[in-house]
């Protein structure tokens, strides 16, 4: 593939009618003052609810978005391999549709990687990170990223932050080696670039909780822990 653009960022899409024109029109702004050189990717995922006639909508409106659409779920993980192996940017990136993480972190983002980082990630769980979240969940997201610090050696504090940026061959020497389909992606893909001694930038940001997460708090989190299990089964 001919690479024809600095960035390429990825919004995976599963029934966001009500937000994903809002997000685009923002993230539009933000790219555009830090690059001429950008696309942005609707990784839409077999959504019901008329994301996918939105998104195609915008993607005739403007010349920087394109629209990805399955008609059957994909799953997170693999609607984000999908976009990014059809984007065409030299810097890969992904966030949340709900714009939880401030888009003021954007430009940072994107600066890690080309001041030589191969991957970058906002975190809510670093010193100086400013977060509005509800008690539970942010005691959940403790726990969990203290057993992948624990039990997977990792170095990262915030793994499941959904504001990440890497550089293009960095990302494919991992992609095909991972195995998640849904929310164990990241940490899957930083435990594993930690293990190749890849260069990551983790950095705290602004990040206002979502109104409508996707994180099942009784059976995502318990299925992510027992996903951190298998994982280390693996690596021994």
């Amino acid at each position: 593939m001919v690479l024809i653009r600095e960035i390429s960022l990825v919004l995976p899409a599963y029934n966001e009618a009500t937000r994903i024109e809002r997000c685009v029109k923002n993230t539009i702004e933000a790219l555009e003052k830090i690059t001429e050189s950008f696309e942005i990717i609707i990784a839409e995922d077999g959504s019901t609810d008329g994301t996918s006639d939105i998104a195609a909508r915008l993607a005739d409106e403007h010349a920087s978005v394109r629209h990805l659409h399955s008609d059957t779920r994909l799953g997170r993980a693999g609607g984000l391999a999908r976009a990014f192996k059809e984007s065409e940017g030299e810097i890969l990136a992904f966030m949340d549709v709900d714009l939880a993480t401030d888009l003021r972190h954007l430009e940072e983002l994107i600066g890690a990687i080309r001041n030589g980082f191969d991957f970058a990630t906002g975190s809510r769980l670093m010193p100086g990170s400013d977060v509005e979240r509800r008690f539970k969940r942010t005691m959940l997201s403790k726990g969990y990223n203290f057993l992948v610090r624990s039990l997977l050696g990792s170095k990262i504090r915030d793994h499941q932050c959904g504001f990440k940026a890497f550089r293009r061959d960095a990302l494919f020497a991992i992609i095909d080696e991972l195995e998640d389909e849904h929310w164990f992606w990241d940490t899957e893909l930083l435990v594993l670039a930690q293990r190749k001694n890849y260069r990551i930038h983790e950095f705290p940001v602004r990040w206002i909780d979502g109104e409508m997460t996707k994180v099942d708090l009784s059976s995502d989190i318990f299925s992510m822990g027992s996903k951190i299990l298998k994982m280390r089964r693996k690596l021994r």
